[in-house]
Formats: structure tokens, sequence, C-alpha cells
């Protein structure tokens, strides 16, 4: 019997060497095919892999359509792990649209031109971005919660529309999986404006780059032999890891400099160099859904704390002495802070934005600058939030109790009322999560889209997500996504932020 073929997308990169260095040991069960823009670096990151047995290399871009056409026609189902991703989508918002928009859909038009609508499989990475900012005490969240991007995250924004096209494709088989944040060497290396924009209260459910490239071996191996079931396709899972994996930000701060010799975060960390909010993050409710598939989780937040205590390991056997002398934590705060500085002073620093009086940005970052200002000096006077177990439900707007096979048109209807709008289709397949509705935003806007986007994915309004982040007049018109603006939110807060690109900017 023919192997199946498993083609690769973004071979070179984090998730996606990983996923790289298992799958190549699973020859008895699958070739695998990998598309890898021809760069001096990729050849380099590549070089071990040139002459592995069932391997074939294919050197070209994402956005090349024919390139694509032929990794697809040799392949019968895609890992489309490649990404422009934040922070360099934060300074090429273009860019991020581009790739991750227009290589999604060079994939979905190779497959239907090829009339494999029912056969090919499609394993997309989506983003917890595509939900945005959680902050307490929304903290716990699940597939089917609101899309929210938090303002200026075009990585987001791309990330979400390119995930609307593989929901609304046709294909069979499809599946979303959003990735979390990723803790592993590349983590601990980053050094940008991005970690600024991390609010201190914010919460993250990780998974490690090693666990997430388990996950893509584990899939490709579990379809190769058949033992992945059959309703595992044609749904959206988060990617996390666990219990072991969920942390605030705060408490990772704690651990990381406890482990240079600090006994408290005020000489290093300043309250007002961070975000207050406008960040992703949550935990998970529903993230061992993926696991009772895959099996892939092994890691914990250790993981991270190994590989950042490598990075700084020139310098934390003086920052231990340094901080047990009397004045030492101090003196070594000030020298850490010193390294924050182009950071925290660049094109998306935070204090940037303060210093230049960046209204949009402070509004979105801070809620005003007058927030900004009541913030303390010192961190130990910011007051801490605890109580992370209390889970505050996000209602979905229909009976989930129900089988899928029971969904109707008046649980659509029901469900579109509670975001503010309309269906307006007048028939529906019972059960039928695939086929297209009707719809009308609060706005006005009239659009198509399938339960399944709706209700299980959590989108809503095209023409709303495309041109601004207007979340605060949404939020007074839609009680569905007022659960998440509602609670971290004032009632006055209705700043519009238009968008400067949008999925129809890409070009075929």
């Amino acid at each position: 019997m023919k192997k199946m073929t498993v083609f690769l997308t973004g071979a070179a990169g984090g998730m996606g060497m990983q996923s790289l260095q298992r799958m190549v040991k699973d020859t008895h069960l699958y070739h695998t095919l990998i598309l890898v823009r021809d760069s001096e670096k990729n050849r380099k990151i590549l070089a071990d892999m040139m002459d592995r047995p069932g391997l074939e290399i294919v050197w070209g871009d994402l956005n090349d359509y024919e390139k694509v056409s032929y990794c697809v026609q040799r392949s019968d189902i895609v890992l489309h792990v490649a990404a422009f991703v934040s922070p360099a989508a934060d300074y090429h918002p273009d860019k991020a649209m581009q790739v991750n928009v227009g290589s999604t859909k060079n994939l979905l038009r190779a497959i239907r031109e090829q009339g494999r609508e029912d056969e090919y499989r499609f394993v997309y990475i989506g983003t917890v971005a595509e939900t945005g900012d959680r902050m307490p005490p929304i903290h716990w969240g699940r597939v089917g919660d609101p899309i929210k991007p938090s303002m200026f995250d075009y990585y987001a924004v791309s990330k979400v529309a390119a995930e609307r096209l593989v929901i609304e494709s046709g294909l069979k088989y499809w599946v979303s999986l959003r990735q979390t944040g990723i803790i592993g060497p590349a983590m601990a290396k980053i050094r940008d404006s991005i970690q600024f924009h991390n609010c201190l209260d914010n919460v993250l459910e990780y998974v490690s780059d090693r666990d997430s490239g388990q996950a893509m071996r584990n899939l490709s191996a579990f379809t190769a032999d058949g033992s992945l079931p059959e309703e595992f396709w044609g749904h959206i899972y988060n990617i996390g890891g666990g219990e072991s994996c969920r942390i605030d930000t705060r408490s990772l701060y704690e651990k990381m400099y406890g482990e240079m010799g600090f006994t408290d975060l005020d000489p290093v960390i300043e309250p007002k160099w961070n975000a207050t909010r406008n960040f992703h993050g949550q935990y998970y409710l529903d993230s061992d859904k993926l696991e009772n598939y895959l099996h892939f989780r092994s890691d914990s937040m250790q993981y991270f704390y190994d590989a950042y205590l490598n990075e700084v390991k020139s310098v934390k056997g003086m920052a231990k002495v340094m901080c047990r002398l009397p004045g030492g934590q101090k003196l070594m705060g000030s020298i850490i802070k010193k390294t924050f500085r182009p950071a925290m002073l660049g094109q998306h620093g935070t204090m940037r934005w303060i210093k230049e009086n960046v209204e949009d940005h402070i509004d979105a970052y801070w809620g005003s600058k007058k927030a900004w200002e009541a913030l303390p000096e010192k961190l130990s006077d910011l007051p801490r939030f605890t109580d992370w177990d209390t889970v505050v439900p996000i209602d979905h707007g229909y009976d989930e109790s129900k089988p899928e096979s029971e969904l109707t048109l008046e649980d659509m209807r029901g469900a579109a009322k509670f975001r503010g709008g309309a269906c307006l289709s007048e028939t529906m397949e019972k059960g039928d999560w695939r086929t297209k509705l009707k719809f009308k935003c609060a706005f006005g806007h009239a659009f198509e889209a399938s339960p399944r986007l709706v209700l299980e994915g959590g989108h809503w309004c095209p023409d709303c997500e495309r041109k601004s982040w207007n979340y605060g007049q949404r939020a007074k018109v839609d009680p569905f996504f007022a659960q998440v603006w509602n609670p971290l939110h004032e009632p006055d807060e209705l700043r519009e932020y238009p968008k400067v690109v949008s999925e129809l900017d890409v070009k075929e």
C-alpha cells in the first residue's frame, strides 16, 4: 500500500523544526515533504536533513502558487505551521497579512483545483491571540468564545482571517489548532518591546516547542496508521500544556529573577513599564480535548526556567553573589533595567508611547494617560490578583447540552440575536454545521457563515472584523461580545481603532 505523504510548512521555524525532527523518524509510516524559503540561513538550518530518507525538500515560497500546488499534488495532508509571527508582524502588518492569509489561500486553491476536497487533510495552526485580551476575572476560556484580537495585533488579525477561510473551505477534513505561547529557548531569547505589552496579571497556559512538535508528529502518525478517529476532523481545538504550564506573568518573573537571587521584584520591575490590558492570554477550560486525541504533553514550566537559566548562565553566578550583598539587589536591578531601555523606547515600546503621548496606544494598553499615571512606582504596591481558580463562564448563546445532530434553525436564530444581529435564512437542515446561513450583524452588515464558524469558532461579522477595532460600540449592541469586553473596560470606552490592512489587501 502506498505510504501517506505529509506536507509540513514552516519546517525551518521553531515549532516546525521540532515537528520535522520527530517526523523524519517515522519513515515506516509516511513520507515527509517540506517547502522552505531558499536562503543561506534556512539551508544551514536544514543541512543535516538534506539526505534523510523519506524526506523531500522543496525550496520555494508559500506565496508562489506553483510551488504550493506541486507540494499539495505530492501529499495527502498539510500541517500548515508556517506563519509570519509577532513581534515581527507588529512592524510589518502588510507582510503578516500577505504571508498568513496568502499562503492559506494558495493551499486551499491547490486542493480545490486538484479536486481533492473530500480526501485531502488540512491542519491549520491558529493562535490564542485570536481571542485576545482575557485578563482577570475572565481569564478562563474555551473554543467558541468571542473572537477578539487585541488592538494593533495584526498577527492575530491575519490568523483570524485565515482561520475563517479554512473553516469555510468546504473541505471534509480540516482542523484548526489554536496555538498558545510556546516556551523554550526561543522565548528565553526574546528582547523586544512586546515583552512589556504582556500585563503583570496576565495569564497563559503555555506549551513547549517540544510538545508542539510531538503533537504534529502524533497527528501525522495517527492519521497514517488509522488510529485518529474520524470525529477529530472538522473542529477547532486549543493547544495548551495543561495545568503544569499555567502561570501568571508576575509569578513567572518572580521565578525567573528568583533564580538569579532576587528576593522581590521591586529592584528590577516597575509597574509603569508594562501594559495593564490589550495582550492575549488565557487558561484553557478545554485544552485536554486535544491531548486526549494526540497525547503530546510531557513538559512543564520548568522547561522554560531551565532554558532561561541557560540563556543567562554567564551572569547568573555573579548575580546570585551580588544579590546577597547589602544593596546588591538594587545595584543588580539597575544593571538589568538598563538592558530594558531599548525595548521600552523602541518603535512599539510602552515608554515611547507615554513619552510621545501616543494617545491611541495609551488608551488601548492602559485605558487612559490618567490610568497609567495612577499606577504605583513600586511593584510591591501594585494590588495582586489571586483568585485564579474561579471561572467566569462565557455563554455561547445556544443550548450546548444538545447533540450536534439536534442543532436547528431556531438555535441559530437565538444565537444570532444574542450576538446583536439576526439569522436571515428561512431554512436549515437539522444538524448541519457546515452549510452557510445568511446573517445580519447589529451594524447592518449582511454576511454568510456556517454554524461551525459562528458557534464553535466564535467568529461573527467579517465586515466589522476587517474594518476596525470597534469593541466599545460593539459591546453595547452585542451581548455575546460584551461578556469579554465589559468586565475589563469602562462604559465610556468607545474609541474606534481603524485597521491599516485586511485580508482584502492580499495579492493573488
